[in-house]
């Protein structure tokens, strides 16, 4: 065997195993990202879960908005402040989750599909409910980046809404389970029997 063949052949052997380092390399960091992804998503479950944090969403979504409506309290959120204060602590508690979440999206570190299936709701929810505040601090401060990548999340989440609508992500052909409305009509039956006692008992007074 000639020279020339043993340096070709060295130098493929040695093609090969800079390959297989590569390939080997790749797989680690599919794993690493994987397992990243993994702790991200399961702080995020726990955050949700919390009950600290479902009494600040609480607050957000279904208080905050008639809050804004009373004089008084919308005085009371604007005044000169580094944070929030009392009740309104629920701002920064739901707007920095939301924009650490938005983080680890735009990071991939979170999937951003997975998210959004997961998420988009909530996330669109929270962002509705606090845009009039998101608003008033970027003015106010004068910077527009604030909590900008809770924005990037609710961006993605109105676009998955878009484009699955009410259907959500359920795969196209596959059957569903039936439904049970029996639930349903026990509300109906119970809120006709309400309003029927309070009306007797508004004849009988």
């Amino acid at each position: 065997m000639t020279p020339e063949w043993l340096i070709a052949i060295g130098t493929l052997g040695t093609f090969f195993v800079i390959t297989a380092s590569a390939i080997a390399a790749l797989v680690q960091l599919r794993h690493t990202r994987g397992g990243n992804q993994i702790v991200a998503l399961t702080e995020c479950r726990e955050t949700l879960e919390s009950p600290d944090f479902r009494d600040a969403q609480r607050f957000v979504s279904y208080e905050l908005p008639n809050r804004l409506r009373d004089p008084d309290e919308v005085l009371r959120i604007a005044q000169p402040q580094s944070q929030f204060e009392g009740e309104y602590r629920a701002i920064d508690t739901v707007a920095n989750f939301f924009e650490n979440m938005g983080m680890f999206v735009k990071m991939r570190i979170i999937d951003r599909q997975l998210a959004c299936d997961m998420w988009a709701y909530v996330v669109l929810r929270n962002w509705n409910a606090l845009l009039p505040i998101i608003t008033y601090v970027r003015k106010d401060l004068g910077e527009p980046s604030i909590w900008e990548n809770f924005e990037y999340l609710a961006v993605l989440s109105s676009r998955f809404h878009e484009k699955y609508g009410e259907g959500g992500t359920y795969p196209k052909g596959m059957p569903r389970m039936p439904a049970d409305a029996s639930f349903i009509d026990a509300v109906a039956a119970a809120q006709s029997e309400a309003r029927s006692t309070a009306k007797d008992r508004c004849v009988s007074a």
